[in-house]
């Protein structure tokens, strides 16, 4: 055998191969379920460092509401998110999330607390595990470990009981889970297994059910920000290239200033946290032409997310020009930049057991912590204090034998100095500095997309997302492509997905044209030809000489596919005698794939056909139809027998293969 050795050989699969030409048959109709009758949407948008819901009635989409305001928001930290943390009991039952789970495990006694398994920033293990499966675990603060699955579907359940409950308080009756369709955004560059995780914690949690799928969308968040953006209208964003004033103020105050404005106008009517979305294209696309093209980056917690999108009228529908693309490069290196220059000051060993000994401690630090990270500004020129907490100055000088000033004057950190009220106080070039690596792998990044052929002539940049509230990451961003587009920032930016993801529920439809993120396939026998085909794959059978492995591809990474496009190749059993046919399907990265043996080539999804039980008038070259259905974000595969037309159908299943 060879380095790769044959799955087909030594499986002995019953072998197809292909019959015709491929072509390709587009029935978007044939397939279209009935629509369900949904009352109403309810999006979630679960992120990394915070979460929120919003939804809207069917009967009137062109108002948007947002989650009630959640008790125990924190100071310098307006949001009508809450944070992504979930406290489990010792018994591993679901105990709280959000601010009530924070504040619950921080004033838990140190000896108790170290029973409570207590879970921050856990999304973006989903976007970091290699070989995602739905044994996956995620670790607690205290180090012991629990089900990914598990957790994500706790977090969804609290939001679906949340949501059920103030619809039904509004509407004065119970409201129905079967009554509502919920979308949950997902990050675009997030990959496939990823995102069938999502779908199953969803079911997992009640929202819906492999019987019912439709009752759930899993959009991406650059999509929903793009759709949200085309509603602007003018008094809700902030151009950072015009030189005009907008919003009645000019762009020479600076931009700071111009946002709590910005802010303010919305927070007067926040009181019925009602968003009205005018259902017209907002000023800023009666600009745009047909064929236009724009460019969203969506900047988070966890990972910042960047997809092109072109304009196509009369509809205004979306179109992806180039796949998205991003990484890890969210707000959390901020806070990661934090503790490394805090062990940089007290030593990594005394941090890494300040957090385990002192967990609550830590949390709070963080917080202290995040408060000022949002008061960062370019211009900004007086000091940032952040205060430590008793336990963390008491802890030091119980591990160390010397104080945290001393520590301070001893470690040569010139920007971080010790203020006698127990604070660090940080320069603010010293602030800036923990931004710089996190910004310059986004302009990084951002270069690289603009250089490509597919992203020339891009008139806006959105900058969406709750880190693009950043005036540091604004500015870095102007200053490097406001030349050659216009630098958009809409208002209340951390809500934008939110309200995009609304939008896609109530009308999935818009976005019309996807770039497909892998290649996929069929694993099939080809008649051998020497000198083309390598001997190792060399299959004898009755006589014929088969080529084995052979990646018969559908579709190809980043070629587009119309939504509920389907794709259709026919294939022959390789023995005419066969009983049973299966046929594998595979997916790659990469683009041109010749046999399934190669590296990065997974299987995800397998089809088994049953031809016995038929008469003796089937031809002998029967034809077996094999046809994939490229969805919104799942895919589905479907073998058909020609002679009977038996067919089976399969969802591509990403986690358990």
């Amino acid at each position: 055998t060879s380095a790769y050795s044959s799955p087909a050989k030594s499986l002995g699969d019953p072998g197809i191969t292909p019959l015709s030409p491929s072509h390709i048959v587009k029935d978007s109709d044939a397939d279209d379920a009935v629509e369900q009758l949904f009352l109403v949407v309810v999006a979630i948008d679960f992120g990394t460092t915070s979460s929120g819901y919003a939804y809207s009635f069917t009967k009137e989409p062109e108002c948007i509401h947002v989650m009630r305001r959640w008790e125990g928001g924190d100071p310098g930290v307006s949001n009508q998110k809450t944070p992504t943390t979930i406290l489990l009991t010792p018994e591993r039952k679901f105990h709280s999330f959000g601010y009530a789970a924070r504040d619950f495990y921080h004033d838990l006694d140190p000896t108790e607390s170290k029973h409570w398994l207590y879970f921050e920033k856990f999304k973006m293990k989903l976007h970091t595990t290699g070989n995602l499966t739905m044994e996956t675990d995620l670790t607690a603060a205290n180090g012991k470990k629990v089900k990914a699955l598990e957790i994500f579907a706790y977090a969804l359940q609290f939001f679906k009981e949340q949501a059920l409950k103030e619809l039904s308080d509004q509407g004065g009756s119970d409201f129905e889970n079967t009554e509502v369709r919920w979308v949950i955004t997902v990050p675009a560059i997030w990959k496939q297994p990823a995102k069938q995780f999502m779908r199953q914690a969803a079911y997992k949690a009640g929202m819906a059910s492999p019987e019912n799928p439709e009752q759930l969308i899993i959009a991406l968040e650059p999509e929903a920000a793009s759709i949200y953006c085309r509603k602007l209208r003018l008094h809700q964003m902030i151009d950072l290239s015009s030189r005009a004033p907008v919003n009645g103020y000019s762009p020479s105050d600076t931009i700071g200033t111009g946002f709590t404005q910005g802010k303010e106008h919305v927070r007067r009517n926040r009181q019925s946290r009602t968003f009205v979305v005018e259902n017209v294209i907002g000023e800023i696309w009666s600009e745009l032409e047909e064929g236009d093209r724009y460019i969203v980056v969506d900047s988070g917690g966890g990972t910042v997310d960047m997809t092109v999108h072109q304009i196509r009228l009369p509809e205004g529908h979306l179109k992806e020009l180039y796949k998205a693309t991003g990484g890890p490069y969210g707000s959390l290196g901020v806070d990661y930049e934090f503790e490394k220059l805090l062990c940089k000051i007290f030593g990594e060993d005394f941090i890494e057991q300040f957090k385990i000994k002192r967990p609550a401690a830590w949390v709070d630090l963080m917080i202290a912590f995040e408060s000022r990270k949002r008061a960062a500004a370019p211009d900004r020129t007086n000091p940032l204090n952040i205060t430590l907490p008793f336990s963390f100055i008491d802890y030091y000088k119980k591990f160390r034998g010397h104080s945290v000033e001393h520590a301070l004057r001893k470690s040569n950190v010139d920007f971080v100095k010790w203020s006698s009220q127990g604070m660090l106080r940080m320069s603010p070039d010293a602030m800036n500095a923990l931004f710089k690596p996190t910004i310059d792998q986004i302009i990084q990044h951002l270069s690289e997309v603009f250089d490509k052929p597919e992203v020339t002539n891009v008139k806006f940049l959105f900058l969406v997302g709750g880190f693009a509230e950043s005036p540091l990451l604004q500015q870095a961003v102007q200053s490097a492509f406001g030349s050659r587009c216009r630098v958009i920032i809409p208002q209340d930016v951390g809500l934008t997905i939110l309200k995009g993801a609304v939008l896609f529920g109530l009308d999935p439809a818009v976005i019309k044209v996807r770039r497909s993120p892998l290649t996929y396939g069929v694993g099939v026998l080809n008649r051998f030809v020497e000198g083309k085909h390598p001997p190792e794959k060399l299959l004898v059978k009755d006589g014929t000489r088969w080529c084995t492995d052979v990646f018969d591809k559908f579709i190809s990474a980043d070629q587009s596919v119309a939504l509920g496009e389907t794709v259709t190749r026919s294939y022959t059993p390789a023995k005419p005698s066969q009983l049973v046919i299966v046929i594998n399907i595979y997916s790659s990265e990469q683009d041109n794939v010749s046999f399934i043996t190669e590296p990065g080539v997974k299987k995800c999804g397998t089809l088994r056909l049953d031809l016995t039980g038929t008469d003796a008038s089937v031809p002998n070259r029967r034809e077996i139809k094999t046809l994939m259905q490229f969805g919104d974000t799942e895919i589905k595969a479907m073998a058909v027998d020609v002679a009977t037309s038996k067919s089976v159908k399969v969802g591509i299943d990403f986690l358990n293969y």
